[in-house]
């Protein structure tokens, strides 16, 4: 008899210390881990098992399907956006092939106990590309459809799983006979995530974090990207509780696979005010990366994620206010002192 248990993979990464805390605290299905890197004893401590390997390993990924009955799967392991176009051949192979490895994996589950397993994906705001700055002003708040031509490998690289996650759910083995029991893939594309616990890791998003965990250490920090440049961002909690919110909706209920999520928007200025009025004698200056700034600019300002709300009612906790003032700035400062 295998044993009921939920996969987080990448779950050494920003959302996946907070899913990890969150899961185990509701104690309905113990939780196995897979990462590159082994968990913090914080975390580890609260999890069946944790597996140190790569989500590309076929024969990982089969040992695990063979001894638990996977329920859940929230695979969080990927190659972010600065570091996939440094290496997009790795990136590709993280993103996709070891994505595609798990969707194998969960439709196979799925048809061995005659239910569904839950895919919970989470996408970005990189699957978007505008194609220029007039086109993004004229379309501040862009739909779940429109846009969709990503110009980095790691927005292609989620734009394509996410068609994947589509693919596995709705249309897996359409030739057959008889249709065979699917998975449920649920994709989330979130905006730039900033963590009070967790140092940045790669993203191009990244600046804004950067600007406060440089100014909570006392050092200089030379944001990337120009003053006016403007996306929108999301408290790590208000990640988790999305992930955890979508997770839990009814399937009758949900109208689409992808949803847009939102919960304040910033322009690089108004963020580096939040990190000066918070730390007044941080020094923030601006040094251009045109090839950043360039990724950047084909990014929407906003997204618009009313399909989210009405479906499945989301609903940040964290505007930008109580963000900074309650989340963000006493974590980080305690972090560093």
């Amino acid at each position: 008899m295998r044993k009921k248990v939920i996969l987080i993979t990448g779950a050494s990464g920003e959302i996946g210390h907070a899913l990890v805390d969150n899961l185990a605290e509701g104690g309905d299905c113990e939780l196995v881990t897979l990462d590159l890197q082994e968990l913090p004893d914080a975390a580890a401590r609260k999890v069946k098992r944790h597996i140190k390997g790569s989500i590309t390993d076929k024969m990982t990924l089969d040992a695990i399907a063979s001894e638990y009955e996977i329920d859940v799967i929230y695979h969080l392991a990927a190659l972010l956006s600065t570091r996939a176009e440094v290496i997009p051949g790795t990136a590709h192979r993280v993103n996709v092939e070891g994505t595609l490895l798990l969707l194998e994996m969960a439709a196979e589950q799925s048809q061995f106990r005659g239910k569904p397993v839950q895919f919970i994906f989470p996408s970005s705001i990189a699957a978007y590309g505008m194609p220029d700055l007039e086109t993004k002003a004229a379309y501040p708040r862009v739909r779940e459809w429109e846009w969709n031509y990503p110009t980095t490998m790691y927005g292609a690289n989620k734009l394509y799983c996410e068609r994947l996650g589509i693919y596995f759910s709705d249309h897996y083995k359409q030739l057959s006979e008889e249709r065979p029991t699917t998975l449920d893939f649920r994709c989330l594309r979130y905006p730039g995530l900033i963590s009070a616990f967790t140092v940045p890791s790669g993203g191009t998003s990244d600046y804004g974090p950067e600007m406060l965990h440089a100014a909570a250490k006392g050092v200089p920090y030379h944001c990337f990207v120009r003053p006016d440049t403007s996306i929108n961002f999301m408290a790590m909690p208000d990640a988790v509780k999305a992930a955890l919110s979508l997770a839990a909706a009814p399937a009758k209920s949900l109208t689409q696979r992808v949803y847009n999520i939102t919960a304040f928007g910033l322009s690089a200025e108004q963020f580096r005010d939040q990190v000066v009025k918070a730390f007044p004698g941080a020094e923030i200056g601006y040094q251009i990366h045109e090839k950043r700034q360039g990724i950047v600019d084909t990014w929407p300002m906003d997204t618009d994620d009313k399909h989210a709300r009405r479906d499945w009612g989301w609903q940040p906790d964290y505007g930008m206010e109580r963000c900074f003032e309650e989340y963000l700035v006493p974590n980080i400062r305690k972090r560093y002192e």
